[in-house]
Formats: C-alpha cells, sequence, structure tokens
C-alpha cells in the first residue's frame, strides 16, 4: 500500500511539472512571436519612410531620418565640457553626483550610489559624459583586439536592456570593471526596461576611467528608430525635459562610433547577433562605422529586397554586413537564409560558422541578441554560445539572466542569476501562473487589434453561417491572418470557448476586450486600425515632431495619416477621420497632441475594468 501510495503521489507530481512546464514554453513562445512580429512591422515601418520621402508635401520633416544631424550642430566638438559647463546652470538644489573631469572610481561610486536610489544625474553632467565618450570611441577599432594574458579572466555580458538591476547585481557577484577586472558588454544596453538612460551612464563613465578594460559593442539597439518604438527616446526625454533634445542628438552619435565586434586571444569573436554566408571581419574592420548610423533603415530596406533575390544589392555591402552582424541568429540547419520572423539579418547553420571559422582560424562565436530561459545556450557543437543577461525579459520570473567568465584556457563558465522584486521567493506554481496570464494577455489584445481580418478568415470555414468552426480550422484561420507559429489547438481553450460538439465559438476570441475610443461615434474600422498601427504612427509622428513637443499640426497629422493608409492599401473613411482630429484638438490653435490621442486607442480588458 505505501509503494502504491508513493507510485500515485510520483506520478501525480510528474504530471503537474509536465503541465506547468507546457504552460511555461507556450508562454515563452507567445512572448517571443509577438516580439519578433513587432521588428518585422519595424521593416514596414522603414519602408514607409522611404515612401513618405517620396510623397511627403514638406520632405525636410522627415529627411533627418535619413540624415541625422551632426554633433557640431548641438555643440562645439573642442569646446564640450567648457560650453556646457557656461550654458547649463546646475543649481544648488541639486544633491545628484557632480562629476568633474577626467573622471575617478570616486565618481563611478557616486553614480552607482545614486542610481541605486534613484537619483537623476544632472544633464549638464550628461552630456559632458556623452562628449567625452564620443572622444574615446572615435579613437577606437572597429573589432577590438583583447589577450587573456593581461587579464586572468575576462567577462562576457550580454542583453541588459535598461534593466539596471541585473547590471547592479552582476557588479556585486562579479566585481566592479578595474584593471584587473575586465568586461565586455555585448549590445543592447537600452530599450524595453525604465532605466537605459542609468546603465549608459555607469558604463560610458567605466569606459573613460578604465578604456583598456571596459568595452562596448554595438547592439540593434543602440539605433535611432528602434529607441524610438521601444521606449528609450520617450524615457530621456521625460527625464530631460529642456536638454532631450541635446542628449538624444549626440547619443545617436556615440552610438554610431561603438565598436562592431570584440577579438579575445585571436580565437574568440564576440558580436551582437551572428554571422552570414558573406560576412567578412576585414571589411567590417576597414569600413567607416560611423557613417552607417542608423542601420535599421537603410539595411532592412536592403534587407527586403534581398529577400526577393536581388543579388545585386551585394553592391550596398556595408549595410547588409552591419546587418547580419546585429540581426542574425544561429539555427541548427545548414545554409544561410533571410530571418523573416525578425524582418533583418539571417539564420546561420553550423556550416556556416565553422566556414567563418576556418577562414579566420576562430574557435568560438559568442553572441547575445535573443531571450533565452536559462540566460544562455550552447549550439553548433559547442562553437556558438548566446548570452542574455536581462533577468525576467518578458515578466517576473520568466527566465534567467547570465554572464559568461572566460579563462586563459578559453574555457567558458556560466554565472546565471535573477533579480526579485518579491521579499519572497515565488514557487514554480506562481511565477508560470504570472507568466502566463502576462502572455494570454498580449496575445489576447493581439487578436483584437485583427479582429476584422479574423472575423473574415473564420467565415470562409463557416459556411453555414452558425458562427462555429472546427477546432483545425479555428487553428488554420488564426495562423493565416496572424503568423505567429504558435500551438493554436494547445491554446483554444484559453482564447475562444467550444460546445458539446467540439465546435469552437470563433467570435467568443473577442467576448472579454474592447477598443478603447475617445468618442463614440466614429467608424469601427478607423478604430481598430488606430489601435492595430498605434505604435508605428507614434513613431511616424515622433519623427515629425522634431522639437519632442509632443504636437503636431492638424495638415500633418492628416497628411502623414492618409499617406500611411496609401502605402498599406487601407480604406478608411477620411471624414471620420477629420472628426475625430477635430475633436482632439481641445484648445482650437490648430494642434494635437499626438501621444495623448494615440493612447486613448488600446485594447482594454473588460474583466480587468471591473475588477478595478
Amino acid at each position: 500500500t505505501v509503494i502504491r501510495a508513493a507510485i500515485l503521489i510520483q506520478n501525480w507530481y510528474r504530471f503537474t511539472m509536465a503541465r506547468l512546464e507546457m504552460r511555461r514554453r507556450y508562454s515563452l513562445s507567445i512572448f517571443q512571436s509577438i516580439e519578433y512580429a513587432d521588428e518585422q512591422d519595424q521593416l514596414q515601418l522603414s519602408n514607409f519612410f522611404t515612401f513618405m520621402l517620396d510623397h511627403y508635401t514638406h520632405p525636410d520633416s522627415v529627411s533627418h531620418i535619413f540624415t541625422s544631424p551632426s554633433v557640431s550642430q548641438v555643440v562645439d566638438e573642442g569646446l564640450c565640457l567648457t560650453e556646457f559647463e557656461r550654458k547649463i546652470d546646475v543649481p544648488d538644489s541639486y544633491y545628484g553626483p557632480r562629476l568633474s573631469f577626467p573622471l575617478t572610481i570616486e565618481d563611478a561610486n557616486a553614480l552607482l550610489h545614486a542610481f541605486r536610489n534613484e537619483q537623476l544625474l544632472h544633464a549638464r553632467y550628461v552630456l559632458q559624459l556623452l562628449c567625452e565618450t564620443r572622444k574615446v570611441l572615435k579613437e577606437m577599432p572597429n573589432i577590438t583586439h583583447l589577450s587573456t594574458s593581461y587579464s586572468k579572466e575576462i567577462t562576457v555580458c550580454g542583453d541588459l536592456h535598461g534593466n539596471l538591476d541585473d547590471l547592479l547585481l552582476i557588479f556585486y557577484k562579479n566585481g566592479l570593471p578595474s584593471e584587473q577586472n575586465c568586461y565586455v558588454f555585448n549590445g543592447d544596453f537600452v530599450d524595453r526596461g525604465k532605466n537605459s538612460m542609468e546603465i549608459l551612464i555607469i558604463l560610458f563613465a567605466f569606459l573613460l576611467i578604465y578604456p583598456n578594460d571596459l568595452h562596448l559593442n554595438r547592439g540593434n539597439h543602440e539605433d535611432y528608430m528602434m529607441n524610438l518604438r521601444y521606449g528609450f527616446t520617450k524615457e530621456v526625454s521625460k527625464k530631460y525635459k529642456d536638454h532631450g533634445k541635446q542628449i538624444l542628438c549626440l547619443l545617436r552619435d556615440v552610438f554610431s562610433w561603438l565598436p562592431l565586434a570584440t577579438i579575445i586571444d585571436s580565437k574568440v569573436l564576440i558580436l551582437h547577433g551572428g554571422i552570414s554566408d558573406t560576412t567578412d571581419l576585414d571589411f567590417l574592420n576597414a569600413l567607416e562605422r560611423n557613417k552607417v548610423r542608423d542601420h535599421i533603415h537603410v539595411g532592412v530596406i536592403l534587407f527586403s529586397l534581398k529577400n526577393l533575390a536581388v543579388q545585386m544589392l551585394r553592391s550596398s555591402f556595408r549595410y547588409l554586413q552591419i546587418l547580419d552582424i546585429l540581426w542574425s541568429d544561429p539555427r541548427s540547419q545548414n545554409g544561410c537564409t533571410p530571418n523573416k520572423r525578425r524582418g533583418g539579418g539571417c539564420y546561420f547553420g553550423p556550416d556556416v560558422t565553422a566556414k567563418l571559422f576556418e577562414r579566420y582560424n576562430l574557435k568560438m562565436l559568442i553572441r547575445s541578441h535573443e531571450f533565452k530561459p536559462e540566460g544562455y545556450e550552447i549550439s553548433h557543437d559547442g562553437k556558438v554560445i548566446t548570452i542574455f543577461s536581462a533577468s525576467n525579459y518578458y515578466e517576473e520570473g520568466s527566465n534567467r539572466g547570465a554572464y559568461i567568465k572566460l579563462n586563459p584556457e578559453l574555457i567558458p563558465r556560466f554565472v546565471q542569476y535573477r533579480v526579485s522584486k518579491y521579499t519572497r521567493r515565488q514557487n514554480l506554481q506562481e511565477r508560470v501562473g504570472t507568466i502566463e496570464s502576462s502572455a494570454l494577455k498580449s496575445l489576447r489584445e493581439k487578436i483584437y487589434a485583427h479582429r476584422s481580418e479574423l472575423t473574415s478568415a473564420f467565415a470562409q470555414y463557416d459556411l453555414n453561417g452558425t458562427g462555429k468552426i472546427s477546432v483545425n480550422d479555428w487553428a488554420a484561420a488564426m495562423e493565416s491572418v496572424l503568423q505567429l507559429e504558435l500551438p493554436w489547438r494547445m491554446l483554444r481553450s484559453q482564447l475562444a470557448q467550444m460546445n458539446a460538439d467540439g465546435e469552437v465559438d470563433f467570435m467568443s476570441c473577442f467576448y472579454d476586450l474592447k477598443i478603447g475610443q475617445p468618442i463614440k461615434e466614429v467608424q469601427p474600422a478607423l478604430v481598430e486600425t488606430l489601435c492595430r498601427y498605434r505604435k508605428d504612427l507614434e513613431i511616424i509622428f515622433n519623427v515629425i515632431d522634431k522639437d519632442h513637443s509632443g504636437l503636431i499640426s492638424l495638415e500633418e497629422f492628416s497628411q502623414t495619416w492618409r499617406l500611411f493608409t496609401s502605402h498599406l492599401g487601407i480604406d478608411v473613411y477620411d471624414e471620420s477621420l477629420d472628426k475625430l482630429v477635430l475633436s482632439i484638438d481641445y484648445n482650437k490653435d490648430g494642434h494635437i497632441d499626438f501621444n495623448e490621442f494615440l493612447e486613448a486607442f488600446h485594447v482594454v480588458h473588460r474583466l480587468e475594468k471591473k475588477a478595478n
């Protein structure tokens, strides 16, 4: 009896753990699929800007997307420190760190202390720090060469994405950068998290103090357009209202000077994304990296054409080379194919890795760029390592962060961690429940934003107009519209109701959701379109709003909207939009606060609203 009871308990435990693991995996798949779909939208948006340049009444309003202002337009490069000191006063009421250059380790410690206590560094010191950082970066090669003979170990960190707590925990566990403690940070310092600015300030400060011992590679998020989409631009504008434009302009230039890769002991290549079958390290080392300022605009447009097999685009070699090393992902199959899920870069197989290693006598590739539940992953027979340092990336408990310690024998040692905001550690069931709930919420919002297309797709299977279709047909319709490559049959119970005959009530996908809107008279199709493309429109309007005031004219708004719908082939009734825009111009001055306007169009979860 005791043995039988033990077996039953063991079987129950295994079944419970298997179900939890299944829920965890499909939740992470949802997050990653939505993330990659969002990056594909960035491709479409980049194409739109070229269309906009050709059709906009005032093309100078958008031409700066492709030709960013030089730093000399913001400040005289030779007088950076003194000019900011003369022009920007630091009041006595400011209690944060007061930096003097050249920086010392005491300054870095003061910054760490201030940021732990949620203080801001004054704009004068931020601008001075960026100027000094640019000077140092300009002297660095495209590919940095390091040696373990000067340091017992080298630490390699992956994506941080604005998660300051992860950086502070790395320093706590592994020690601060110093001449005896060398670091390589492999890009994507910014976006998504709320403390991107603080992370940059800390990293740049240590770079100035230890330029030979802290090294930075550029990631695909060190980019003007990506920052508009994923939050860094908004963070800077919010934290530094008076000097945000200057800071963003300087940052755009600083990002363009970040090195592209690092090589340790001539054997270990470290770069952000990956490689392709055309990656040429000699070419990358020789190009003028600062000329490829915002790779996403030109490079991704070229990617879309390359995807159409236009081989002539190899003449635009440098853009594609940059795009490949910043955006590519490894895969287990041989070959090199366009990375359609992300919309940029490629998928590279073990044969592509082996070919590059043979050409340059390498033994290991360390890259980041890709979420990993354990913080790292080894692929291509141990030749490729992915390192991801942002824990809780999608949701609290969704993943561990990790960093790599490389010794002189170049044997990697992985250190994992997870920052927690809870005083009590969550158990596995609680963590999975939190992750699953957040993932399903994001998926439902995406589903509702495509309501019209999904309804049409469902109707093609519902020949008798019953409102019910088979599970297979429902899953096929979901994938045909959303193209997220998700296990729809498994997810059905979480997304739609099924009757006793095993048929899906397809309209039940939308029961618990609605789109918020400022006035009720607006055409439903317009509301859905605004909701679906809200993020794209926010970026477009932010680009037009060159002074970052948050206001654009009614004429600019209307013309941009008509160009956007024309580019996407969307037929929306113009008079409905005109009424809506006029209703938002509260003080009738001919301008609207577009952020406030777009914020009105979002998916509302009815059950949540009742709970609140």
